[in-house]
């Protein structure tokens, strides 16, 4: 009669949204005035999980960036899923800005979590599985309460929540 139900709390982000974001990104920078006649190259890559930026200057570096993550944004993908991860001069005086795509829970950030919530004293019962955490609850009342007090934690991470049954 008393149902259990369950979410998983994952670091784990939508990857098609994700090529969309870069692909109007790659748009916005081709037709925007400052850039005409500049080199500005934007390559994604899914399986090292960067996103490489290359323009003649630091400031043009940077307002691709912005672009980037402005577009990842407005895709539903928390900007915390990008981080930069190197700058550096190239060849003919450019600038090469080398984003990563952070979709995993550390270990660190899964106990940190699991804490949060035990500290909490919430009715759940919270397991470490892999790279996500399962909540598990009698009430789905509890498992909101789960998902309001992780959206409240200081995380360098983005948080998703799937599989709530």
């Amino acid at each position: 009669m008393a149902k259990e139900h369950s979410l998983d709390i994952t670091a784990e982000i939508d990857k098609q949204e994700m090529k969309n974001a870069i692909e109007q990104a790659k748009k916005e920078v081709a037709s925007r005035y400052d850039f005409k006649g500049l080199k500005a190259d934007i390559d994604y890559n899914e399986q090292a999980k960067t996103i490489t930026l290359t323009t003649t200057t630091d400031n043009k570096a940077e307002a691709m960036m912005d672009i980037v993550v402005a577009k990842i944004i407005k895709r539903g993908i928390s900007s915390k899923a990008v981080n930069e991860h190197s700058r550096e001069q190239v060849g003919g005086g450019n600038t090469k800005l080398v984003l990563t795509i952070r979709d995993v829970l550390t270990k660190e950030d899964s106990k940190k979590i699991v804490k949060e919530i035990k500290s909490k004293k919430l009715k759940v019962n919270a397991q470490i599985q892999g790279d996500e955490i399962r909540i598990k609850s009698k009430s789905i009342d509890e498992l909101q309460a789960v998902m309001k007090l992780v959206r409240e934690m200081d995380l360098e991470v983005a948080i998703s929540f799937i599989n709530m049954k």
